[in-house]
C-alpha cells in the first residue's frame, strides 16, 4: 500500500498468500449462533496484527466476560497490536455491554464504531468520508478523539432534480472520471438528460492517498481497508 493501512483478510485469504501485507487484520470474529462469546476466531495471525470483531450475526444473551476473555486470550497468543469493533446494528443494549468489556478489559488499543464509541474513552472507527462530504466536516463530531478511518475506493451518484437530490452508494461501472475536485478527493463525470443532472463521483486509489495525506494532517492515526479492494493495488 502506498500508505499505512491494515488490511482486512479472511482467514482464506491469509492461508493461501505466502507473503502477506506489512499491516493484516483478521476479518472477523462474530458472535457466536452456538454459544455465549464469539466464533471464526483466528487460529493464524501474522505479529501485530489487528483483529476485527463484527456484529453480523446479531448479538443475542452473549456474554461480555467470555468475549472479553477470548479477545484477550487472542491478543496475547498472537501479539496483536489492536483490536476493531465494527459494530454496525445500532441501538443495541446488548452490544454496549459487551463493548465496555472488551475496552476496559484488553491491554492494546481497541477501536470502536462511531455507533458505539460517543461514552467510552477509546479511537473511534468511521466509516469512509462521503464523497460529496469534506474530511474536515466528516470527523467534526470526532475531532477530540483518536480516529480510526475505513479506507475505500467509493462510488457515488447524485441525482439532481427539480424535486432535490438524491445520493446513492453505486458500483463503479464507468472508466472514465474526466472531472477532479481536490477538495473531496474524487474524480467525477456529469450526465444530463431531460429530468436530471447526473453526478457520478468516483475516490480512486491516487485521490485514496491525497484522502490519507489530509487524514494524517488532521490527525487520524489509522486506516483499515478491505484486501480484497486495496491489497493488489
Amino acid at each position: 500500500m502506498p500508505f499505512p493501512c491494515y488490511l482486512a483478510m479472511t482467514a482464506a485469504e491469509i492461508q493461501c498468500h505466502q507473503s502477506l501485507p506489512a499491516q493484516v487484520a483478521w476479518m472477523a470474529c462474530h458472535f457466536s449462533p452456538y454459544g455465549l462469546g464469539l466464533s471464526n476466531c483466528p487460529h493464524i495471525l501474522p505479529e501485530g496484527s489487528m483483529v476485527i470483531v463484527n456484529d453480523r450475526t446479531p448479538v443475542f444473551m452473549h456474554s461480555p466476560e467470555i468475549i472479553a476473555r477470548q479477545l484477550g486470550e487472542i491478543v496475547e497468543e498472537f501479539q496483536c497490536s489492536r483490536v476493531l469493533l465494527d459494530f454496525q446494528r445500532p441501538g443495541s443494549e446488548e452490544t454496549s455491554r459487551i463493548t465496555d468489556a472488551i475496552c476496559t478489559s484488553l491491554s492494546c488499543p481497541v477501536g470502536v464504531s462511531d455507533l458505539y464509541a460517543k461514552d467510552l474513552d477509546c479511537p473511534v472507527f468511521l466509516p469512509p468520508p462521503p464523497l460529496h462530504i469534506s474530511l474536515e466536516c466528516h470527523i467534526a463530531p470526532w475531532k477530540h478523539r483518536e480516529i480510526w478511518l475505513e479506507a475505500a475506493m467509493d462510488t457515488e451518484e447524485i441525482t439532481v432534480t427539480e424535486s432535490g437530490s438524491q445520493f446513492t452508494l453505486c458500483q463503479d461501472v464507468l472508466s472514465q472520471y474526466p472531472h477532479l475536485d481536490s477538495q473531496l478527493h474524487c474524480h467525477y463525470c456529469i450526465d444530463k438528460n431531460e429530468d436530471a443532472v447526473v453526478f457520478t463521483l468516483h475516490r480512486t486509489l491516487e485521490d485514496l492517498e491525497e484522502l490519507a495525506q489530509e487524514a494524517e494532517q488532521m490527525g487520524i492515526s489509522q486506516f483499515i481497508g478491505l484486501y480484497q479492494e486495496l491489497g493488489e493495488e
